[in-house]
């Protein structure tokens, strides 16, 4: 897939990741000095050693599994299918990375800045992206069974096609994120905005939005079952064509003269 074929968040064009600087490339020996430097950097608290700067470095197909990367940059990187799994990248900066394909299952990414990143189907199972900033990211596909994204800012991201199921939301941004015909079956997304959000053909089977808010937002078609809606706003949302849906779980909610609801409710 080219990156003019990639599917846009729609919100991109509220943000420009496309001007990019020429991409470096590194010799190994320079990578593993770079990362022996960021090692002593953490081990000193600072003292001694380099942060490593890995921006706009070509980095695809490393190997970085289960190291201690916290903090580390690589703003602009090309991670073609790059191996994070297990790593500590917390508040690593990974901001415009060109990641399809790349694995950070269990990797440790709280509070980690990861937006405009191009994660299409990338695999995050399992792994920590609390509070992390992924507005705009490029998540079509992507596999996240299991992650905690705890108030994570998600806001414009695209998730289409993409894996959540049990995945921990509560409190996220989703405002404007794409989801259309993602699994977020049995996910936690108390709290969470998901204001004008899509999630036409989405899963939300037995989905805690206990509290949530998805003013605005197009449930056209998607699947509601079991779906705990307990004071969730839906003002103005359009839940035409949703399956599974009951009055039931429609008096626990809140609604407006603007919410559309399926025929038969």
């Amino acid at each position: 897939m080219s990156d003019s074929d990639l599917p846009r968040s729609p919100f991109a064009g509220l943000a420009d990741f496309s001007a990019r600087p020429p991409v470096r490339v590194l010799s190994r020996d320079e990578i593993e000095r770079m990362l022996a430097d960021h090692r002593l950097y953490l081990e000193t608290e600072y003292h001694q050693g380099h942060r490593a700067n890995f921006a706009s470095t070509d980095l695809s197909g490393r190997d970085f599994l289960g190291l201690n990367l916290r903090g580390i940059r690589m703003d602009r990187a090309v991670l073609r299918g790059t191996d994070f799994t297990g790593a500590q990248l917390q508040r690593a900066t990974l901001i415009g990375v060109i990641s399809p394909e790349a694995r950070f299952d269990g990797a440790d990414l709280s509070g980690a800045r990861l937006s405009g990143a191009n994660l299409v189907a990338a695999s995050l199972e399992n792994a920590c992206l609390a509070k992390a900033d992924m507005e705009f990211a490029l998540m079509a596909k992507v596999r996240l069974q299991g992650a905690c994204l705890r108030e994570a800012d998600m806001s414009g991201a695209q998730l289409d096609g993409a894996v959540l199921t049990r995945v921990d939301l509560q409190k996220a941004n989703l405002r404007g994120a794409g989801f259309r015909n993602a699994r977020l079956d049995e996910a936690d997304l108390r709290g969470a905005r998901l204001d004008e959000a899509d999630l036409r053909g989405a899963r939300l089977g037995g989905a805690f939005l206990v509290g949530a808010s998805l003013r605005g937002a197009d449930l056209r078609g998607a699947y509601l079952r079991s779906a705990k809606l307990d004071g969730a706003d839906l003002s103005d949302a359009n839940l035409y064509d949703a399956e599974g849906l009951t009055q039931t779980q429609l008096d626990l909610a809140q609604l407006s003269s603007g919410t559309k609801l399926p025929e038969d409710l």
